[in-house]
């Protein structure tokens, strides 16, 4: 065989699927998975979805693009339901989260510019956090793996400790221009923040003249079982940042705001090609016709406690494998004692697959859809990974 045209940037697993039906995969060579990671977080409704095919297939028959040179029907109505479900007064379509991130992050330097404070675009962030792959993103997510041989890191983001308020007040200077933070964090190990330090970031960017921006790119459309989960802190941002979950598998992204945190983004301002087009649209209307109706929410918040006690139950069994377990709704993190490969590697021999996060976590985050005895089949086939590698050990001791 010979070596492959593609980038050499992904450590794939070995494993090649054909097509997906919920919460189930098949190989090429017919054997099913169980997917606890839905193409991490994005397949929120699962794989081929009824509602969100026929709406994919018929808009296909009619118009894929015309660009944003012209008026989209769709995209008037998915923004006017966003703008209706949320704090924002405005929305911009982009492809994907890192996109949508660079959109928050350029309202919020241009909101300064357009008040006669051009030197206020720093933007503050905090340590794990994970917001993109681009120059821009990466620099704010801070991480030096990400960071390392792409030249010097780009200038206007101050990281800070995790949760630590003190630290943040204290980088707050004339150059600030807002607070960015992922209300939950996904790729740094299922990281909740309090919803006390979620208020308590609102008072300061009040009281400082700064823009409190959240990514809600994981966290969004449902997966902790409010609509965002900043909700569940009762608190509202200027510019919220979304992707993921919201296309249902189909390239999708927005950058929501206020109009006041908006007026600086202006015809010319910013631009895409790609984004919001047509077949986004149909797709993204699609998703919000599942998500927003009644009781599926609720349905989300019960699935997500079935999941967290039954993985209570064999971290209780299991101490040496599992340390603890964290995380809200279907946005599930197991924090290891053993390496979070080892334990990955046994969910796969299981035909389970879940998602490697920081802090030596697996993140567990099935389509939204999932049924109680689907995550009980997952629990069984997670205790049968977490029993193999206590084996393991033990025979290794």
């Amino acid at each position: 065989m010979r070596e492959s045209a593609l980038y050499e940037t992904f450590a794939r697993q070995p494993l090649a699927f054909e097509k997906g039906e919920g919460c189930w995969l098949e190989t090429i060579d017919g054997e099913r998975y169980l997917d606890f990671a839905a193409g991490i977080a994005v397949n929120s409704l699962g794989h081929a979805h009824p509602h969100l095919v026929a709406a994919l297939t018929e808009q296909a028959g009619k118009l894929w693009h015309v660009s944003n040179l012209y008026d989209i029907p769709n995209q008037r109505t998915l923004g006017e339901r966003l703008v209706a479900h949320t704090f924002a007064d405005k929305v911009f379509f982009t492809n994907s989260g890192a996109e949508a991130l660079e959109c928050a992050i350029k309202t919020a330097r241009r909101y300064h510019y357009v008040n006669g404070q051009p030197e206020r675009y720093h933007v503050i962030t905090f340590e794990g956090a994970f917001h993109g792959r681009t120059l821009a993103t990466i620099a704010a997510g801070g991480q030096a793996k990400y960071l390392e041989g792409f030249g010097p890191k780009v200038e206007g983001f101050d990281q800070v400790p995790f949760d630590d308020i003190e630290a943040l007040q204290k980088a707050i200077g004339p150059q600030t221009a807002a607070i960015l933070v992922e209300p939950l964090q996904g790729e740094g190990g299922v990281r909740r923040l309090p919803n006390a330090s979620l208020r308590r970031l609102r008072e300061i960017c009040d009281k400082n003249g700064l823009l409190l921006m959240f990514d809600e790119v994981q966290t969004g459309v449902g997966r902790t079982g409010k609509l965002f989960a900043h909700e569940w802190a009762e608190v509202t941002p200027d510019i919220m940042a979304v992707a993921k979950g919201i296309g249902g598998g189909f390239p999708l992204g927005a950058c929501l705001a206020t109009d006041e945190a908006a007026k600086g983004m202006k015809p010319g301002s910013h631009g895409t090609t790609f984004g919001g087009n047509p077949l986004a649209m149909a797709v993204g209307n699609a998703v919000l016709d599942v998500v927003l109706e009644e009781g599926f929410l609720d349905a989300v918040v019960q699935k997500g406690l079935l999941l967290k006690q039954s993985l209570a139950a064999i971290a209780d069994e299991f101490p040496d494998v599992i340390e603890t377990v964290r995380g809200e709704g279907l946005l599930i993190g197991i924090k290891c004692k053993v390496p979070n490969a080892l334990l990955q590697q046994a969910m796969a021999d299981q035909k389970l697959l879940v998602v490697p996060a920081g802090d030596n976590v697996l993140r567990l985050l099935p389509a939204l859809t999932i049924t109680d005895e689907e995550i009980r089949e997952g629990v069984r086939r997670m205790h049968d990974a977490a029993a193999a590698v206590h084996a393991a050990q033990k025979a290794n001791a």
